[in-house]
């Protein structure tokens, strides 16, 4: 059943930036949008019914808010992706969609083991694949033969999904979905009757399996450009809104954002307000809110491969994806890929605990918790000690109109700590532009870490260094900042 794969691939990078006849243009290691003149920034166009909540727009983008079901996705921070499917049982990354169903015979698939798995390295949220680009559907889907019923596996009279759907609330984690768009398989596929097909296997999914947290669409395509399908996304969207309201929808949507690789890591600065997308944000203009969530696979391969068992990405390696995505005010959807007996393997199980472990750890201790601390400028309601009172729900906010201002914290005590956390209150806009902080030695201030944007979460790691008064330099804001959480920890040494 192994074969290689010979095939023209246009991946998520390739088909996101040239969708939309040039809206994707990358510059300096940042993806823009390329709004066409009539929608240059600054001009509204009249109100338009859209199939999603309104959001604030236009000006600077600091008025630009998150919904509550993006802020509730942000605040998760870390999701587990699950590529599982046939390309598990063939070999394979892409499958041509003309595998048999019968080789599909998962002998000991525990979704509970998945989830367990999930919720001990501190994932909120799993997103299975339940139809890759094969066009083979993990449920026993009515609009076609090639699915699960069809394989030898529960005798035909299985549901991955939903066995999955289970097991998230049992252990009251969330569920998402990834429906590839392109179906190697259907045969419709390429004509407008695809689009009537797809809207039917979103709405099997969309109203069989409770509530669910993302529905992920995929950009990728490989097959002849003349059988390209013109995707009705307006349509799938409305669907996605009337039948599961607080879905998000990401990557090839309008919630969410793929960050630009599959390395998992986000831009230095990144903006969750970003111009809005002709398509994805068809009837908009101006800035809306958009975070980026950055996807990388724990292995080489998306799907498990025995080949790869000893491939595992390394714990300084993926210690190094969670600071620079979850610490890039990005969310990181990490891919653990089920093996052919339907469990997830030893040695990414073993690799996870690693990381869970000195993820604990290094946030075990915050040296800056509720010591005291003083503003430059303080609005009268929202006190410097909000931005160390472990809360949450307050922030430091300087005066009206002051857009630069610092946040100093006494520790009482000589502390060594190498790792900072930055948070704004992001519930009323992403502001900071630009920072700076700096520890005091004898009778000066000494720059220890400097950086752009904040967002829900910013880490600066730096050689350790022993202090006890820190400051924290908003050196530029859209408008006045409002930071919810300043922390200081000490990671441990990793030696291998």
């Amino acid at each position: 059943m192994k074969a290689k794969q010979e095939v023209s691939k246009i991946t998520r990078r390739t088909f996101l930036q040239t969708l939309g006849a040039g809206v994707w243009v990358w510059a300096a290691g940042d993806i823009r949008s390329a709004l066409p003149a009539a929608a240059e920034e600054g001009k509204e166009t009249a109100a338009q019914p859209h199939p999603y909540p309104p959001r604030s727009r236009g000006g600077p983008g600091w008025d630009v808010m998150p919904t509550p079901q993006q802020l509730a996705w942000q605040e998760a921070e870390l999701g587990m992706f699950l590529h599982f499917g046939m390309n598990t049982f063939t070999d394979r990354e892409w499958g041509e969609g003309t595998e048999d169903p019968r080789w599909f015979n998962p002998t000991e698939l525990d979704p509970r083991q998945w989830v367990q798995v999930a919720k001990e390295a501190g994932f909120k949220y799993l997103i299975l694949t339940a139809k890759h680009h094969d066009g083979f559907c993990l449920w026993p889907s009515r609009y076609t033969e090639h699915s699960v019923k069809n394989s030898p596996w529960r005798e035909g009279k299985g549901d991955v999904v939903r066995e999955l759907a289970g097991a998230c609330q049992e252990a009251r984690l969330k569920m998402g979905l990834y429906l590839s768009p392109w179906d190697r398989h259907e045969p419709s596929y390429g004509t407008p009757a695809y689009n009537e097909f797809f809207k039917n296997q979103l709405t099997e999914l969309l109203t069989q399996y409770g509530d669910i947290f993302e529905v992920w669409f995929d950009g990728a395509y490989g097959g002849p450009p003349e059988k390209k399908q013109n995707y009705d996304w307006q349509g799938y969207y409305e669907l996605i809104r009337r039948l599961q309201p607080h879905a998000l929808i990401a990557i090839c949507g309008p919630d969410i954002r793929w960050v630009g690789n599959e390395k998992g890591i986000a831009r230095e600065t990144e903006w969750s307000v970003q111009n809005a997308h002709p398509v994805f944000h068809r009837g908009l203009r101006g800035k809306v809110w958009w975070p980026a969530e950055c996807d990388v696979s724990i292995r080489p391969g998306w799907f498990w491969h025995r080949s790869q068992d000893s491939k595992v990405k390394s714990l300084a390696h993926l210690l190094d994806i969670y600071y620079k995505s979850v610490g890039r005010n990005a969310v990181l959807l990490l891919n653990v890929p089920p093996n052919d007996r339907g469990l997830i393997s030893e040695p990414d199980i073993q690799r996870l605990r690693e990381w869970r472990k000195v993820l604990d750890e290094t946030f075990a201790v915050n040296f800056a918790q509720g010591k005291p601390a003083t503003a430059s400028s303080v609005r009268a309601d929202s006190q410097a000690a909000y931005a160390v009172d472990g809360e949450g729900r307050t922030y430091w906010a300087s005066d009206d109109g002051v857009t630069s201002a610092s946040l100093e914290v006494d520790l009482g005590e000589p502390a060594t700590f190498n790792v900072a956390l930055t948070q704004e209150y992001i519930a009323l806009g992403q502001r900071v532009e630009e920072y700076r902080l700096e520890v005091r030695d004898a009778q000066n201030w000494r720059l220890i870490a400097q950086g752009t944007t904040i967002g829900h979460k910013k880490l600066d790691r730096f050689p350790e260094v022993t202090a006890r008064r820190v400051r924290l330099t908003i050196v530029k804001s859209r408008a006045g900042p409002l930071i919810r959480a300043f922390g200081l920890y000490r990671a441990p040494v990793i030696t291998s």
